[in-house]
C-alpha cells in the first residue's frame, strides 16, 4: 500500500509495530520441544533509550544504519529502506524538502515507548494509541523549526524548548541535541513529551530489554500494562480473551540473514495449562488457515501480496514450548515480499 502519512519520518515504528502485531498473532502454534537459544546476543540497552520511560507496555528499537545496508533486497522496500521513486507520495515529497530530512538516508537509529489502547485503528489514524520515540541521525534544525511553525507554535516550559503540531495525529517534538529528536505522536501529544527525560525504573523490562539488545530490531511487551481496551476486539470470543490475557509477556528480535530477516518471538504465558491450550487452538488454526487458503473463493479477496506472504508464514513458521514458555520462529524471505517489491 502507498504510504500518505505526514508522520512517515516514522516509520520504523509502524514497521516493528507491524511486525509485532503479525507475531502476536501467530506464536501461539504450540509445540513440545524445548526452547532452542536466543536468536540475538544479549547486553545492556542501548543509550538511545536513556530519555524513555521504561514502564511503558512496550518498548522497540531499530537500529536503522545497520538495516540500511538491505537497500537492494524487498525486505528493504517493505521497511521503507529502499530509494523513493517516482511514485513515491507527493505529500511526504513535500515533507523533505521543508524539512532536509529524508529517514531513507538521515536516521540512524530508533527508540520507542508505546501505549497501545486497542488493536484496531481508527479513521485512518492511530486512534487513542500513543508513541514517545527518540531518533538519532542528521537534521537540519532550522528547517525543521520553520516547518512545523507553519501549523504549530512553540512551547517553552522548564526550561525546554518544544515544538506543538496538530494533526491526525498531533505530533510533538524537542530536539535533545544536534544529532538527536524525541518526538510523541498522538492523544495528548505535548504532555506525553514532558515525561520523558524522567525515566522510571523498571527492572522487569530492562531485563526483557537485555535478552534482545543484540538485534537491530526488537521489541518488549509487559502485557500487565495493557488497558482493558486492547482487549475489545476478542469481546466476540470469551476463550480467545481469556487466553490473550494469560500472557504474560511479548519479546521481539529480528535479524538481518542474507536477504531475509530472521524473527523470533517468545510468549511467557501465566500457567503451563494456557500454553498448552494456546498451542492446542492455534494449531486447529493453522491447519484450518491453510484448507482455507486452498479455497480459490478465499484466495481471491486477497493481493497477491497477501497471499503469498501468509503462505509462506503458515508453511515456514516452526513453534516451540517449554513449560508456560511459548517461542514463534520465522523468516521473512524475498519470496514472500516479491509482489510488493515488483510494485514499487
Amino acid at each position: 500500500m502507498p504510504l500518505t502519512s505526514k508522520t512517515r519520518a516514522l516509520i520504523f515504528v509502524a514497521a516493528l509495530l507491524c511486525i509485532a502485531g503479525i507475531a502476536a498473532g501467530l506464536y501461539l502454534h504450540g509445540g513440545k520441544r524445548p526452547l532452542p537459544p536466543a536468536p540475538a546476543p544479549a547486553g545492556p540497552a542501548p543509550t538511545i533509550f536513556s530519555p524513555l520511560p521504561a514502564a511503558a507496555p512496550v518498548i522497540g528499537f531499530a537500529d536503522v544504519a545497520e538495516l540500511r545496508t538491505l537497500h537492494d533486497t524487498p525486505l528493504a522496500s517493505v521497511l521503507g529502506l529502499a530509494a523513493p521513486g517516482p511514485e513515491e507520495d507527493r505529500e511526504y515529497r513535500e515533507f523533505v524538502r521543508g524539512t532536509g530530512f529524508d529517514y531513507t538516508r538521515d536516521l540512524d537509529r530508533v527508540a520507542i515507548a508505546y501505549w497501545p489502547a486497542s488493536l484496531i485503528q481508527t479513521n485512518g489514524g492511530i486512534g487513542q494509541n500513543r508513541v514517545l520515540a527518540v531518533a538519532d541521525g542528521r537534521f537540519d534544525q532550522e528547517k525543521i523549526d520553520a516547518y512545523a511553525l507553519r501549523m504549530g507554535k512553540v512551547v517553552k516550559q522548564d526550561g525546554r524548548t518544544m515544538y506543538d503540531v496538530p494533526g491526525n495525529p498531533p505530533v510533538a517534538f524537542e530536539f535533545l541535541s544536534p544529532t538527536r529528536i524525541l518526538i510523541s505522536s498522538g492523544q495528548n501529544a505535548l504532555s506525553l513529551l514532558t515525561i520523558a527525560n524522567s525515566p522510571s525504573s523498571d527492572a522487569a523490562m530492562k531485563e526483557r530489554i537485555g535478552r534482545v539488545a543484540g538485534a537491530p530490531i526488537f521489541a518488549v511487551a509487559d502485557t500487565s500494562k495493557l488497558p482493558d481496551s486492547f482487549y475489545s476486539s476478542f469481546q466476540n470470543s470469551p476463550q480467545l480473551e481469556q487466553l490473550a490475557r494469560g500472557i504474560r509477556e511479548l519479546t521481539l528480535s529480528a535479524q538481518p540473514s542474507g536477504n531475509n530477516l530472521n524473527t523470533v518471538v517468545d510468549a511467557q504465558c501465566d500457567s503451563v495449562k494456557n500454553a498448552l491450550e494456546i498451542s492446542t487452538l492455534l494449531d486447529g488454526f493453522r491447519v484450518i488457515a491453510r484448507a482455507e487458503l486452498g479455497d480459490p473463493n478465499v484466495r481471491r479477496e486477497m493481493t497477491r501480496q497477501q497471499d503469498k506472504f501468509l503462505i509462506g508464514l503458515l508453511n515456514h513458521a516452526s513453534v516451540t514450548r517449554d513449560s508456560n514458555w511459548v517461542r514463534l520462529k520465522f523468516d521473512i524471505t524475498p519470496a514472500m515480499l516479491a509482489s510488493s517489491h515488483a510494485a514499487r
